[in-house]
């Protein structure tokens, strides 16, 4: 399993720094988050140290969204939001693989996203330019 000594999750899954562990598999954990946006924020890690979610290899992947499905229920919050960011101005804090698991008991707790779509999209043109080699790599 691919660890990184300096990394504050893999400490958390070596036991070495302290968490409030909600549930553990295998290849996953699952934690109370130390600056929650509402109560029962929790975040899912893949114990397999990878900074980026392409970086994961799929069969370190399989116990995430179970986890975080599960997590989610047990929080019991009806509304919720299920997060993962990749690299520093996509909002990722922690160089580690992460789920979060947001309760959203009403319109002031929990994530608050401002969604900001784009006008005058063209996807035909947007195919043309990103499609084909997306679907060449995928």
């Amino acid at each position: 399993m691919a660890s990184n000594a300096a990394c504050i999750f893999c400490k958390i899954v070596r036991r070495e720094i302290p968490a409030k562990v909600l549930f553990e598999t295998e290849r996953s954990l699952a934690f109370l988050d130390l600056g929650p946006l509402a109560d029962g924020h929790a975040l899912v890690i893949p114990k397999y140290h990878a900074q980026f979610l392409h970086e994961l290899p799929d069969d370190e992947m399989v116990d995430l969204l179970p986890t975080a499905k599960k997590v989610a229920g047990a929080i019991g919050c009806k509304n919720y939001n299920i997060l993962q960011n990749n690299g520093r101005i996509a909002h990722q804090a922690v160089d580690h693989v992460h789920f979060h698991v947001i309760p959203k008991p009403n319109e002031g707790e929990g994530l608050v996203i401002e969604w900001q779509p784009k006008e005058n999209v063209n996807l035909d043109d947007t195919i043309k330019n990103l499609g084909l080699p997306i679907v060449s790599r995928v």
